[in-house]
């Protein structure tokens, strides 16, 4: 009888986790995306021209257009993850939460890991001020010469991408994150160490068959003249993904024929196919969904979406307690 009852609840226990995590699995296997053909000339072309791309002519036309504080610390280092967290110029506080909890990793199992935050300019001349001086105390902001504004958040994309390569090229992965997000830097490094595939890493929540929107009425419209499929190719939900410094580059090149019309995370899957790159799926990256908090769950997903800052300095206090989580 006591056997019986141990089967019974060990079944139970494989139970339970099988339906915690099958989804997931399941999710991922599905959404998994063939490895696109590089027979296409074009994306060849594409994929020459990112691996010869040489920076240092622009670098002098870049420094121009993005007030740049942190080039000399990023060019001169090896740094393992880059964070680039897209951010509202008027949202300082939220920048200052982020300095003190996910965005305070500068070492993930040995390995360098810098955050930057990227913005365009405000409207207002007063938190232009305030931007400078914040900017000369943490010198970690990169701003554009463009409003910030919701129109211009493809801008800001692109902007990222040409700093990437020009004044980060030994950054090995670039994760882009909306300021709203919960990032987990260890677990997400652990991830990314352990990837066999080295080269054509972009990787997030991969929506597939996304349609464009064609409501003139709606913030989002795209028209058809900009883009004229029925669907997206596939692409990482734009709130938080991460691309190989090899895919920047192939990005950056691509960027010049894709419409900048649609939104940021859509404008890169644009241009990831135009290079023959696909997205990786991985469920542990949330998309748009908050993730009710768990301390554990939370030592092992890699993003949650609409975060408020006090629940961040909550959760990453109980995070980063050092504490290992049982089975």
């Amino acid at each position: 009888l006591r056997t019986h009852q141990w089967c019974f609840v060990l079944f139970n226990v494989l139970l339970f986790h099988m339906l915690l995590f099958g989804a997931d699995l399941l999710e991922e296997y599905f959404l998994r995306s063939l490895p696109l053909s590089y027979t296409d000339a074009k994306t060849l072309e594409i994929r020459e021209r990112a691996r010869k791309l040489d920076m240092d002519p622009l670098k002098a036309n870049l420094s121009k257009s993005y007030t740049v504080s942190s080039a000399a610390t990023c060019s001169d280092h090896e740094i393992f993850l880059l964070v680039l967290v897209c951010s509202s110029p008027e949202n300082r506080t939220r920048r200052n939460v982020i300095r003190q909890t996910w965005g305070n990793v500068t070492d993930a199992r040995g390995y360098a890991v810098l955050t930057l935050f990227a913005l365009g300019k405000p409207a207002s001349v007063a938190t232009q001020l305030e931007i400078d001086e914040e900017s000369q105390k943490h010198r970690d902001i990169i701003e554009g010469s463009f409003i910030d504004s919701p129109e211009t958040q493809t801008k800001k994309m692109i902007m990222i991408v040409e700093w990437t390569v020009t004044f980060c090229p030994r950054a090995r992965y670039i994760l882009k994150a909306d300021e709203e997000m919960f990032v987990g830097i260890p677990s997400l490094a652990g991830y990314l160490l352990s990837l066999t595939q080295l080269e054509d890493v972009y990787t997030g929540r991969v929506i597939h068959e996304g349609a464009p929107d064609r409501d003139p009425k709606s913030p989002g419209f795209v028209p058809i003249h900009q883009y004229s499929e029925e669907f997206y190719p596939d692409y990482c939900d734009g709130r938080a993904f991460v691309m190989s410094q090899d895919v920047v580059r192939k990005v950056y090149v691509a960027a010049k024929e894709a419409p900048v019309s649609v939104p940021p995370g859509i404008f890169v899957g644009i241009c990831a196919k135009k290079a023959g790159i696909a997205p990786i799926h991985s469920s542990r990256f949330s998309g748009e969904k908050h993730i009710s908090y768990n301390r554990c769950c939370y030592k092992f997903i890699f993003t949650s979406s609409n975060m408020q800052e006090e629940e961040l300095f909550k959760d990453w206090k109980e995070t980063s307690d050092g504490k290992d989580c049982s089975l």
